[in-house]
């Protein structure tokens, strides 16, 4: 359905441009242009033969996918809408075309500027995480942790890298709520570790349409924001609530995505059984505590706590994130595919599946 209306669009688009070449025929003597009645002086001819050309370039952009379409075509609706209005006569039908090519571009750059504060708060973070933490993570680092750490750490050939100021992750997947369909979804995200934060942004899929959220996890302070075109709120969740429940995600990613963070003093652990721990994490006076289980080979193969929150309820389940892949990226042994799930009363509920798409540590 996406790509369906991409086209429609890209062809409203296209058809547009090609009919200001028209004005630029008209002023040049090129061809019989009986649709313009009015002559058009050369200097206004070029101003057709640009506009065209934007509209081209926009319509290009848009097809292959280029964020600042909108851009283009912005400045095209402008041209052509001073050409129209000298030539109404002729040209008012344009007005139409312009409206919608102009509703379209305010409802992306809506997207863009959404997306914009993500990217502004990653650069802040970079900027203040840069080498941060220096030198190799090495045996006599680990050494205090329980053997199933140890031993998972060894398995993801983590030691005698260098330690961790942050990591960057881009997943695809299928993200639901309870009672809904899976929903196709890419994210991008950063976490830093010397300051614990997360910022997650998510770009899901409803029926044709890019829907934009941004969660963001700083000082221990969590926000949700999900906008439709990054103008129109959808859910907005903060506060105490909230910033547990974020508290949670983080630690589960520094376990399942960053193994060589869990050397962080913030972790306290207990060690059950050789394949069993439990960890408490705390991150400014926000206390949280998961189960980790691991298998013979040293994977970690799942993480449940009962310290995150459902917020479409707001009621607390245990959540788990089972794993069952794992692929080696840079010399890195990382989990490739795993699920996010809430122990409901009566049933257990998959929420989310996640497949690595990339992930780079130390990004600067």
């Amino acid at each position: 359905m996406e790509n369906l209306w991409r086209l429609i669009f890209t062809f409203i688009l296209f058809f547009h441009g090609v009919i200001h070449l028209m004005g630029f025929a008209k002023a040049f003597g090129y061809g019989h242009i009986t649709q313009l009645t009015k002559d058009i002086s050369k200097p206004a001819g070029i101003i057709w033969l640009m506009t065209a050309i934007l509209f081209l370039a926009a319509a290009i952009q848009f097809i292959i996918r280029k964020d600042i379409w909108w851009i283009t075509g912005l400045a095209a609706i402008i041209l052509s809408q001073i050409m129209i209005v000298i030539s109404w006569q002729d040209a008012s039908f344009g007005t139409y075309v312009n409206f919608l090519v102009l509703t379209v571009a305010i409802l992306f750059m809506g997207n863009y500027f959404f997306e914009s504060g993500f990217k502004k708060d990653v650069l802040e973070n970079l900027k203040r995480n840069h080498s941060v933490n220096s030198g190799l993570l090495t045996e006599s680092d680990i050494q205090p942790l329980p053997f199933p750490v140890k031993r998972y750490l060894k398995y993801a050939g983590v030691l005698n890298t260098p330690k961790l100021n942050n990591v960057h992750i881009v997943f695809t997947g299928q993200m639901r709520g309870k009672g809904r369909g899976f929903m196709e979804f890419t994210s991008e995200q950063y976490n830093f570790f010397d300051e614990p934060a997360r910022l997650f942004f998510m770009k899901g899929k409803m029926f044709g349409i890019t829907v934009p959220g941004y969660h963001k996890y700083t000082r221990g302070t969590a926000i949700m924001d999900i906008r439709l075109f990054g103008l129109f709120p959808i859910v907005k969740q903060s506060g105490t609530v909230m910033n547990k429940t974020e508290t949670v995600t983080l630690f589960n990613d520094m376990c399942l995505m960053a193994p060589a963070s869990l050397i962080d003093k913030r972790i306290k652990w207990q060690e059950i059984d050789s394949n069993t721990v439990k960890a408490s994490f705390t991150n400014h006076d926000i206390g949280i505590s998961a189960i980790l289980y691991f298998n013979d080979e040293g994977q970690l193969i799942n993480f449940i706590s009962d310290d995150r929150t459902e917020i479409n309820d707001m009621k607390q389940y245990p959540f788990s994130t089972p794993v069952s892949a794992y692929k080696n990226v840079n010399g890195i042994n990382v989990m490739s595919h795993g699920e996010a799930v809430y122990q409901y009363p009566d049933e257990k509920f998959t929420y989310g599946k996640f497949n690595l798409e990339k992930i780079e540590y130390n990004t600067e």
